[in-house]
C-alpha cells in the first residue's frame, strides 16, 4: 500500500514532544486549538498532533488530519489503564478490536453498537495490524523499551519485562479510578484487555473515511484506586519514552 502521509496522534502531550523532536523540517500549524507538527521521520512524511482526551476531541483531531491535511494513514499511541489481570504496567497492547463501553442507544439498536453503522467493534485492517503488532514483538524480544528506563523507574512501577499483547480495547468518556468500575465492566466486555478515552471514537472515524490505523496503548495503570497517581508519573517518565521507541519502529 503507498503511504503518502502518515498521522501520529498521542493521546498525551508529553508523548508527543518526543516524536515531535524527531521531525526534520518541522512546520508548525495551529488549528482549532491544536497545534499540528507537519515534517518527515525516515523521510516520510507525518503530521503529528495531540489529540485531546476524550471520544469527541479525538474523533475532532482526527477528523482533521484527513480532510485538511490529507493523511492516507493513522498511529495512534498512548497510555491506557488495564482491566486484565494479564497485563503489567509498560506492557503494550495493540488494538485487534476496539469498542465503545459507554454506548447505549437500547432499545433502538443493541449496547454497545454503534448507531447506523451496526457494528460493535471495529477492526484495524489486517495488514498493517500485522505489520505493527511484529514490529512491537521485535520491541519485546529485543528488551529495547526496558532499556530506556532507569533501574529506579523499573522498581518504582514494578516494571520487569514489557510484554506485547494482541486484544480489544474499550474506550469511553470516563476514567477508571476503581475495582468496582473496572469489574461491572468486565461483566459486560470480558475480553477487554484495557481501557482509554479515544481509541474506539478515532476507529471510527478512520473506518468512515477509509483510512488504515492502528491503536498502540502503554498500561500506565491498574485503572483501580491508585490510577491518578500511577498515571501522572509514568506518562512523564515511562510512556513518553516509549512512545518514541514505538513510533520508531512503525514509521519505516
Amino acid at each position: 500500500m503507498s503511504v503518502n502521509r502518515i498521522g501520529i496522534l498521542g493521546a498525551m502531550p508529553e508523548e508527543i514532544n518526543g516524536i515531535v523532536s524527531l521531525l526534520k523540517d518541522k512546520q508548525e500549524i495551529v488549528k482549532g486549538m491544536r497545534t499540528y507538527y507537519v515534517g518527515t521521520i525516515n523521510d516520510i512524511e507525518v503530521v503529528v498532533v495531540f489529540s485531546r482526551w476524550g471520544k469527541v476531541a479525538s474523533a475532532t483531531t482526527v477528523t482533521h488530519l484527513i480532510v485538511e491535511f490529507g493523511i492516507s494513514q493513522l498511529y495512534f499511541i498512548g497510555v491506557a489503564g488495564s482491566v486484565s489481570l494479564d497485563l503489567a504496567i509498560g506492557d503494550i497492547v495493540v488494538a485487534s478490536s476496539l469498542v465503545q463501553h459507554d454506548m447505549d442507544a437500547r432499545p433502538i439498536v443493541k449496547q454497545f453498537e454503534i448507531p447506523l453503522l451496526g457494528k460493535v467493534e471495529l477492526y484495524p485492517p489486517k495488514e498493517l495490524l500485522e505489520r505493527s503488532f511484529y514490529e512491537m514483538k521485535k520491541l519485546e524480544s529485543s528488551s529495547s523499551l526496558l532499556q530506556l528506563i532507569s533501574m529506579e523507574q523499573q522498581e518504582n512501577f514494578s516494571i520487569s519485562n514489557p510484554k506485547v499483547f494482541l486484544g480489544k480495547i474499550a474506550s469511553g468518556d470516563k476514567f477508571f479510578a476503581n475495582n468496582n468500575e473496572k469489574e461491572s465492566l468486565l461483566k459486560l466486555l470480558p475480553d477487554v484487555l484495557c481501557v482509554e478515552m479515544e481509541g474506539a471514537a478515532v476507529a471510527q472515524v478512520c473506518f468512515e473515511y477509509n483510512i488504515p490505523y492502528v491503536i498502540i496503548r502503554t498500561i500506565s495503570d491498574a485503572a483501580n484506586e491508585s490510577s491518578h497517581v500511577d498515571f501522572k508519573e509514568f506518562v512523564g517518565q515511562v510512556a513518553s519514552r516509549f512512545g518514541i521507541a514505538i513510533i520508531k519502529a512503525l514509521v519505516k
